[in-house]
């Protein structure tokens, strides 16, 4: 009598088990499902503890404001890092921390914001309708777009880190990630000049190691060998599994198509599509807002963008900061008083002297 009236109690556990289950895992296709079991060891059984466990170090970085802490949102950081909960945790303090250490770059983070929609508008970044084989998502940068006069480089990376937040509240792409292909094309050396170490490295931060998306493979196509003198200047900060994922195909578009199949790339990266329309994303951002004129010239935010280049310097010199160090030790990316290297590291990467 004991293990048949016991049954049921077990049968209702499971099963509130499995609604919970459900809701977190809603939205993934059963492919996708198994694909998070296989590769990035997700189990719906512990996933509650998983995510516990995560929240539970949170009261190891009291110097940092976790401003998000709900299933859903640490979840994602779990995806990110394969249910390592160290590692998720450390990106999800990273996360908050390069918000609170780059407070100018994160006001007004919304897509009517002038220097935003500008980029926005000019295909930064361009999203493909169609996903790739693996059900990742296609964003592609036409670099040649960009219209300094109108826009800075940091405006560019906060419309890119924008599109991942609305991109990212999707399961699927949480599980199966995103590919980048950037089209150098008519770039000019004058266009390269303007990038500094710091604008690289803080994208690089805000990429890499601050934002929980799994990149499969960022793609250079058509670089002059300019764009190759600055990998070399960023290859340090970046991590193995990073440069890994980095492919350098020049002028071989069939090398790129032998990883990305040319029937969901448009025309101008040899593919089988049409032309891609620049403000298909941004229209999709922002909907009626999309033909609304905007009064924005970059010198009126050249302040805050030097004052911010300022404080990066102090942050990410080579001389304070070692791509190794771990966000769990609090303090590790504090602003030293003095960084001799501050005059060299704001020069332009490539002179044109």
């Amino acid at each position: 009598r004991g293990p048949v009236a016991a049954a049921p109690r077990r049968a209702a556990a499971d099963g509130q088990k499995r609604s919970r289950m459900t809701h977190l895992q809603a939205g993934l296709s059963p492919e996708t499902l198994e694909k998070a079991k296989v590769e990035l060891k997700e189990n719906p059984d512990t996933l509650h503890q998983d995510i516990q466990e995560v929240r539970d170090m949170i009261i190891t970085r009291p110097d940092i404001g976790f401003l998000r802490t709900d299933d859903a949102f640490i979840l994602r950081f779990l995806r990110a890092r394969k249910f390592n909960h160290f590692e998720a945790f450390r990106l999800l303090a990273q996360y908050f921390e390069y918000r609170q250490q780059n407070l100018d770059m994160f006001k007004n983070l919304k897509a009517t914001d002038p220097g935003i929609k500008q980029a926005l508008k000019d295909g930064f970044p361009g999203v493909l309708s169609n996903l790739d084989r693996y059900g990742r998502k296609i964003l592609v940068l036409f670099a040649a777009n960009w219209d300094q006069s109108r826009y800075t480089f940091v405006d560019i990376l906060r419309a890119i880190l924008l599109s991942l937040e609305s991109m990212i509240e999707d399961p699927e792409l949480q599980v199966n990630g995103f590919i980048l292909i950037i089209d150098w094309s008519n770039f000019t050396f004058k266009q390269a000049s303007k990038l500094t170490p710091s604008m690289l490295r803080l994208a690089i931060e805000g990429l890499q190691d601050s934002f929980p998306a799994r990149f499969g493979g960022i793609h250079f196509v058509n670089q002059p060998w300019y764009i190759h003198a600055l990998y070399t200047v960023i290859r340090p900060f970046l991590k193995d599994k990073t440069r890994k994922r980095i492919f350098m195909h020049g002028n071989n578009l069939n090398s790129l198509h032998q990883l990305i199949h040319p029937e969901i790339l448009p025309s101008e990266l040899g593919g089988m599509m049409p032309p891609y329309d620049m403000g298909t994303w941004a229209r999709t951002l922002l909907e009626h807002a999309y033909d609304e004129e905007t009064d924005y010239c970059p010198e009126s935010y050249t302040l805050s963008v030097q004052d911010l280049e300022r404080d990066l310097e102090k942050n990410l010199s080579p001389k304070t900061m070692k791509r190794s160090q771990s966000v769990v030790e609090p303090g590790v990316l504090k602003r030293p008083d003095k960084v001799k290297s501050e005059e060299d590291n704001m020069q332009p990467l490539l002179s044109l002297d």
